[in-house]
């Protein structure tokens, strides 16, 4: 009788230990996740793997695929499961100028604006010369810009596009459009800053000297003349000077590199038609 009870005993301690198994192996497996189908896209190639991982990093590593320092993952969905595809971004060389300085670097960022924030550049003060929605592509030069430069840069575009203006029978093109001219004279050109003279910053005709202000022999070109000069722009008459006589005219200028860069030419004024 007491073998039996033995028997028994044993018997029930074995389902136990069973039973105990049992949970712990659904414990174990229950920690490891659930299994899923990823399919992993790197250099024009596509990998597939089955995995329990839940972390996009192991799970890469765990398909093989080698990461670069600056390469980036991107997923179908915004957490690991069933059927999530992982797309390798390699990072490509690119440089941006900011201040003066050229830096190269690799990135995979997008655009041209998630590169500006991950390089934390502010927007109140640089703005970049291609648009933020321009994708990231190997060999791009993005130049950061202050708002100075880029008036500075749309000047200078300005008068570029002036230098040589097109010009038809009675028309030239400027940058307010085309206008119509009366005649063009060709003139020994100089360059004055608005304090020069009587130091006040105000003209014959009592206009403020800025850039856009010419003067002139009233003998010439008549007061409240309006002119254009190619690389200059379009002016008014409304100067003199004592060392301006016949074809002779002065361009008001608005810093002294600019009066020394224009120097003395001869230039061609169109006299527009009023």
């Amino acid at each position: 009788m007491n073998v039996f009870k033995n028997i028994r005993k044993k018997l029930r301690d074995n389902r136990m230990m069973v039973c105990a198994g049992l949970a712990a192996t659904a414990i174990l497996t229950a920690g490891a996740g659930s299994v899923k189908h990823i399919t992993i896209y790197a250099d024009g190639q596509e990998k597939q793997i089955t995995t329990t991982q839940s972390q996009p990093e192991k799970i890469i590593s765990e398909a093989g695929v080698e990461m670069g320092a600056y390469d980036e993952f991107r997923m179908s969905s915004l957490r690991v499961k069933d059927d999530t595809e992982i797309h390798i971004v390699r990072a490509v060389p690119v440089k941006v100028e900011m201040g003066g300085t050229v830096r190269e670097m690799q990135t995979a960022r997008a655009t041209v604006g998630r590169l500006m924030d991950e390089l934390g550049v502010d927007r109140t003060k640089y703005q970049p010369s291609l648009n933020e929605g321009v994708p990231i592509r190997k060999g791009l030069y993005i130049k950061l810009r202050t708002p100075e430069e880029i008036e500075a840069e749309e000047r200078q575009a300005q008068m570029a596009q002036e230098q040589e203006p097109y010009v038809r029978e009675g028309f030239i093109e400027t940058s307010r459009g085309a206008m119509r001219y009366t005649d063009v004279m060709v003139m020994e050109a100089s360059a004055y800053l608005p304090t020069d003279g009587g130091g006040d910053c105000i003209t014959a005709t009592g206009l403020p000297a800025t850039h856009g202000v010419v003067a002139v022999d009233p003998d010439v070109i008549p007061l409240g003349t309006r002119v254009y000069i190619p690389g200059y722009g379009v002016a008014i008459a409304a100067d003199t000077g004592g060392m301006i006589e016949g074809a002779m005219i002065d361009l008001c200028m608005e810093s002294y590199d600019d009066c020394m860069d224009f120097g003395r030419r001869d230039i061609d004024v169109y006299i527009l038609e009023t």
